[in-house]
């Protein structure tokens, strides 16, 4: 096997943690002990699978593992007199029933992490350490807060679910619309960390655009007439189309105006364009609609000249009128310097206080080389390089660098 088992645990690690996990704190009720049970099968496996081989089925070999540990604690803990009726209840206790039609360990778990009991921002940490398999580390850079003060919070968010009871369900119809916000921003952060990885030397992690995707057709599937529902899958599908063409042979980022678009995967634009018209005739547009409806029409250009900006344009006044935020205000820029020209962008992107983004700063280098102004461009490179954490953008941002220096 390419890797070896070590390799191995590293690629279960990615696709299954989240169902691991979802799975016990369906049957014991508690995330923290799940979490705890399903790091320690993991830390197991690294141990044992280099001598004894990988099993047959890895991902039950975590589960069923994690789970003997949680019954092992829970009968130590019995011996314990004041805690004997309880651990006894935990570990002999029947499979829960099913209350609801989904029957998907991971999107329950999503719902109990988007409970409004909860703040948004511990909602979605919580839910990207959990589902995403995410570190600390890595949820902390994307919240713009240092690590011990995201730790803190994902210990806080996981002691209010036990200690108030939140239930482990999709909630009722009448609730869904309520909680439905989180759960979709949840699923596309989710879908953001796999398509462009926050961290490490790869560009994409292919377990979680996937695990993304499936959440969102079950969530198209449980709210068929929402249509933020049906934006959502629409803009994951038309973003996952590219990935074949994201990215070179060794690696290296490839950007939209430079990719083959012949390895597009033109299924699944049909189907996130089919699904943008659906959203069109609900007649009631949201910020993950107005997005798919972006996508759309770069995937309606057969090459990147062809490219209508003045509609994309249009599209993202819409969106910042919608949902205002420095982010849409950048990639607005990129269309206006399409349409009127780099200096144009150029004004707008100076305007942001986006500082600690390495998006922004490599936004400026792109506009600062298209004028001409190389000294300007090269320190906006450096600043950018400075700030990502990911192998392959960086080094495509090097390369931009070194392409000014050659000049």
């Amino acid at each position: 096997m390419p890797g070896g088992p070590v390799a191995e645990v590293e690629r279960v690690f990615r696709a299954e943690y989240g169902r691991a996990v979802a799975v016990l704190v369906r049957r014991f009720g508690d995330i923290e002990i799940a979490e705890e049970a399903v790091q320690d099968a993991f830390a197991a496996a690294v141990e044992r699978w280099p001598a004894t081989g990988v099993p047959p089925s890895p991902a039950g070999w975590i589960i069923t593992t994690a789970r003997n540990r949680v019954i092992d604690r829970f009968r130590r803990e019995a011996s314990r007199e004041d805690r004997h009726a309880q651990a006894a209840l935990l570990y002999t206790a029947e499979e829960p029933a099913e209350e609801d039609p989904v029957h998907d360990d991971r999107l329950r778990l999503i719902f109990t992490c988007c409970h409004p009991a909860l703040a948004p921002a511990s909602q979605v940490a919580l839910t990207l350490r959990l589902l995403g398999g995410l570190t600390t580390t890595e949820i902390a850079g994307a919240f713009l807060v240092t690590e011990p003060a995201m730790a803190q919070r994902l210990v806080r968010a996981k002691g209010k679910i036990r200690d108030a009871r939140i239930p482990y369900r999709v909630p009722k119809d009448a609730d869904l619309p309520d909680r439905l916000k989180p759960v979709l921003s949840v699923v596309y952060l989710i879908f953001n960390e796999g398509y462009t990885a926050s961290s490490g030397e790869r560009l994409i992690r292919e377990d979680l655009c996937a695990e993304a995707v499936r959440l969102g057709r079950l969530l198209a599937e449980l709210m068929p007439d929402e249509p933020e529902v049906k934006g959502l899958l629409a803009l994951m599908l038309l973003t996952e189309s590219r990935r074949a063409a994201r990215a070179t042979r060794d690696g290296g980022l490839v950007l939209l105006p430079d990719q083959d678009r012949g390895l597009w995967d033109h299924d699944l634009v049909a189907e996130g364009q089919a699904l943008v018209r659906q959203c069109l005739r609900h007649g009631r547009p949201g910020p993950y609609q107005i997005q798919a409806a972006i996508n759309a029409v770069h995937s309606d250009a057969p090459v990147a000249a062809a490219t209508d900006w003045s509609q994309i344009l249009r599209l993202y006044n819409q969106l910042l009128a919608l949902s205002p935020s420095p982010v849409v205000a950048l990639n607005r820029a990129v269309a206006v310097a399409e349409v009127e020209g780099p200096g144009a962008g150029l004004a707008l992107v100076d305007s942001l206080d986006l500082g600690g983004f390495h998006l922004f700063h490599a936004v400026r280098a792109d506009l600062l080389r298209r004028l001409g102004r190389d000294s300007e461009a090269a320190l906006a490179y450096e600043a950018a390089i400075a700030r990502t954490e990911n192998a392959a953008e960086r080094d495509f941002l090097r390369r931009g660098l070194q392409s000014l220096n050659r000049a």
